[in-house]
């Protein structure tokens, strides 16, 4: 799912090619995109584009007449600049944005289960019905991260993934800023010290930062056509099976759900391998404790 760098740069590759033109027209491939009834999608149509913003994981289209189009890519929706003229095709494709004669922005989702969803809506107390209240990671100081982070009692990765408690972080950056931070991602937002308040306030921002960076900056060249949850230079996301980049330990995760884990026993759990629920149940009494105990039962050939 595109998380916050990833919308961060979609905007900003956005902004020079739509802000200021006329969306000529919205032409649709799969009747389940729009999610919205009233104003009726086609009041969009002939509105020119005023600004963009980031809504969490959602990018809003700010139009004339005080219209929004509140656009969502759930997991899999991706954004494409093509050539004007381009006409969505294909299994994949959802929608097209027709901006005449300076291209069309075409919306795809590879994904059998169609979540990507699009609303129009007047006003921006309507719009505000999308914001989740998320806190804005880059805008807070300490103690309001520090209240948001410990109103509900999560573990460190819940914490981080709950729009209700941060804005547009996803799997992805909270393996990444958990990682920075030095922190187990099953550990108890209750049970943080000040201390350890303080490693996933800086790293979350730090991460955050420097990842819209690096892909913004991508965006000075060419569009961005290859959002995705594993970028070369994570630390331990995708990584699985890899070797750490700070101690060199072998990259370990958690499964659960649709979802993973990704972390450092050595870096974030001092050296103690989290139980990953269905194959922990499984193995039972035979689930390694340590990173110790796992390398010493690969050297026997008992590798989980």
């Amino acid at each position: 799912m595109p998380e916050l760098p990833d919308i961060v740069a979609y905007l900003a590759a956005l902004e020079p090619r739509v802000v200021g033109r006329r969306l000529e027209a919205l032409r649709l491939a799969s009747p389940f995109l729009v999610r919205s009834v009233s104003p009726p999608i086609r009041e969009a149509d002939g509105k020119r584009v005023l600004g963009l913003r980031r809504m969490g994981k959602r990018i809003v289209f700010e139009l004339e007449e005080d219209l929004y189009l509140v656009l969502h890519l759930m997991i899999a929706g991706r954004l494409h600049w093509k050539p004007a003229g381009t006409r969505p095709s294909g299994k994949t494709s959802l929608a097209a944005f027709d901006f005449g004669d300076d291209g069309v922005l075409v919306l795809t989702e590879a994904s059998s289960k169609k979540r990507a969803s699009l609303n129009l809506v007047r006003g921006e107390a309507a719009l505000s019905a999308f914001d989740r209240g998320g806190l804005e990671p880059a805008e807070a100081d300490l103690p309001t991260f520090r209240e948001a982070l410990t109103r509900e009692n999560h573990t460190a990765k819940r914490a981080l993934t709950d729009p209700r408690i941060f804005s547009g972080i996803g799997n992805a950056y909270s393996d990444e800023i958990l990682h920075r931070a030095r922190l187990s991602p099953a550990k108890w937002t209750s049970r943080l010290s000040a201390d350890e308040i303080e490693r996933l306030y800086r790293a979350t921002r730090e991460t955050l930062q420097e990842w819209s960076g690096k892909l913004v900056a991508q965006t000075r060249r060419s569009f961005p056509e290859k959002v995705t949850a594993f970028r070369e230079g994570m630390a331990v996301h995708g990584r699985y099976g890899k070797p750490c980049p700070v101690c060199g330990s072998i990259v370990q995760r958690i499964v659960y759900a649709e979802n993973e884990s990704n972390y450092c026993a050595r870096c974030q759990t001092g050296g103690k391998l989290l139980a990953d629920r269905a194959l922990s149940q499984l193995l039972r009494g035979d689930w390694p404790k340590t990173l110790e105990e796992l390398e010493e039962r690969k050297g026997r050939g008992r590798d989980i």
